[in-house]
């Protein structure tokens, strides 16, 4: 009888629990690595196999490459799921998984640092007829003289960002020509020191532009296909609060049409699983800024109107079977939200961990919590706050919103604090409800 195949998952937390499900649902073994620190997940009663990797440290435990791949040896892995965070988009792992022996669950290395680095994802993507941004061909110079003479040449307002990297780290926003030089310099020393090169290039900077991205699958036969479009603006500091899928008011054929251009982009990379593509929109035009070659956290609002088991799907991929469907089997139904939970002060952001006393999770109707919480449970110091996501459907935007006003109201919890009534706040806001939030209106006060 064959050996039936096992999934490690290197992650943590609701993303692991959620891997874990759709591997129970596929009937493949389950391998779940923890650190000391999360010894009581709940994941780690429904894997088949657990390996504690060592202590809580991120860096000695879901950041040590060398403990997850001997784990993976011990356990007799076949495939290596890494979530999203921590090794999810490290070109470097994804090489040496395949050298030992493994399939990762993603894209290739080589795809990955293709386009890991925004400069050379650009011009990719331009040569793949996806809309950019105007900006820098490539890396400012280091002469002062020639990258102000560029920069000029761009216009003002514009931004100056990191090739490398995200999260709004090695990013300036630049808004007179006396302060560029000064910008770069900050740009690069911050990039350098969270990505260990210093490269920038610089962009227009759009006013007041949306923030909506296409997500995407391909399989290793070379099809590809994009499974709609999500808006994810209600951010602050780069750092996504509130998503929905589809994006209000933007005209249905124009989504499509950039959405056959992002399929067609992975089949011109050589694409493999699920990625998303990012762009800004303002003003009828979108103009990419990146792809994320993993799976989003956001990802639940696209199954939620597609009916698509994205992770699932992902997996099937990895194993070598071809897409399950096709482009015109697509269809978006409703509308969907997701809320980030964050165990974070609701007005300061600062994390609040610790026990959790009260966990009284929403339900109903069209209404979906992914999570690892329970009552009892510790919420750790050592990793990022986000502890749920709350993802309600409905028959269109103001029945879902109000769907998830509805579950926000009825959620509770108690022993740490918690980004609930933040996100309820966000919801009523005129803003929100009009659909009138661009990426800026949180940190401007717009909101």
């Amino acid at each position: 009888m064959p050996k039936t195949q096992r999934v490690l998952i290197a992650n943590r937390g609701e993303i692991a629990l959620r891997i874990a499900r759709a591997c129970r649902r596929l009937g493949l073994e389950t391998i779940a690595v923890f650190s000391e620190a999360d010894a009581g997940l709940a994941h780690l009663k429904l894997v088949d196999h657990a390996i504690c990797i060592g202590p809580a440290s991120p860096a000695q435990s879901y950041l040590n490459q060398e403990r997850i791949l001997t784990a993976a040896t011990l356990l007799d892995a076949d495939f290596i799921h890494p979530g999203y965070g921590f090794f999810s988009e490290n070109s470097d792992f994804a090489d040496e998984v395949e050298k030992r022996g493994f399939k990762f669950i993603g894209p290739s290395g080589s795809v990955m640092r293709l386009m890991g680095d925004k400069i050379s994802a650009k011009r990719k993507m331009q040569e793949a007829g996806v809309p950019c941004l105007p900006g820098s061909d490539g890396a400012l110079p280091e002469d002062p003289a020639a990258a102000q003479s560029i920069c000029d040449a761009i216009g003002y307002p514009l931004i100056v960002k990191a090739s490398a990297g995200g999260g709004g780290r090695g990013m300036r926003v630049v808004e007179k020509p006396e302060n560029l030089l000064n910008a770069i310099a900050e740009a690069q020393r911050e990039s350098q020191l969270a990505f260990g090169k210093k490269d920038v290039y610089a962009e227009r900077f759009l006013q007041e532009p949306r923030h909506v991205e296409v997500q995407v699958i391909a399989d290793q036969q070379g099809q590809a296909v994009w499974l709609g479009a999500r808006d994810c603006s209600t951010q602050r500091r780069h750092q996504k609060l509130i998503e929905e899928a589809p994006p209000h008011d933007i005209c249905e054929r124009t989504l499509c049409e950039l959405g056959q251009k992002c399929a067609e982009a992975c089949r011109h990379i050589g694409y493999e699983g699920v990625g998303t593509f990012e762009f800004l929109y303002e003003a009828g035009q979108f103009f990419f800024i990146e792809m994320n070659t993993r799976l989003q956290v956001e990802h639940p609002v696209t199954e939620a109107v597609t009916g698509i088991d994205i992770v699932a799907e992902q997996i099937r991929i990895a194993q070598g079977e071809p897409l399950s469907f096709a482009q015109e089997d697509v269809a978006c139904v409703g509308h969907a939200i997701e809320c980030r939970i964050n165990a974070e002060n609701p007005v300061t952001f600062q994390p609040s961990p610790g026990a959790v006393t009260t966990w009284l999770p929403a339900g109903g109707s069209g209404v979906r919590l992914d999570t690892h919480v329970y009552t009892t449970y510790t919420v750790p110091a050592h990793y990022d706050s986000l502890i749920g996501k709350l993802i309600v459907h409905g028959k269109n935007r103001e029945d879902a919103r109000q769907k998830m006003l509805d579950a926000l109201g009825e959620m509770r919890v108690e022993g740490i604090e918690t980004t609930i009534p933040l996100l309820s706040q966000l919801l009523n806001t005129e803003s929100f409800r009009t659909g009138r939030v661009s990426v800026h209106s949180i940190d401007k006060g717009r909101i």
